[in-house]
């Protein structure tokens, strides 16, 4: 199980953790929207996948939350 917490943009992915759209590039969130969407993930987990933009099955319990892409596997805060 890889136990990283993803960020809006991860570094292996071109595609928003919190809404699945996809970048327009740069190092950074392109646009005031993905601002909002790296704001909302950093109090909710994301819902899809930062490498191919699929959404993911998400699971929250008490001590955190783990989801899973059907390609890229678990992630785990």
């Amino acid at each position: 199980m890889n136990s990283v917490s993803l960020p809006a943009r991860s570094a292996a992915g071109n595609f928003c953790g919190h809404c699945g759209e996809a970048y327009d590039g740069g190092d950074g969130p392109p646009s005031d929207v993905h601002h909002r969407c790296g704001e909302r993930l950093t109090m909710e987990p994301p819902r899809y996948c930062a490498a191919c933009g699929r959404r993911m099955k998400v699971q929250v319990t008490p001590l955190g939350w783990t989801a899973e892409c059907s390609r890229h596997g678990v992630h785990a805060s």
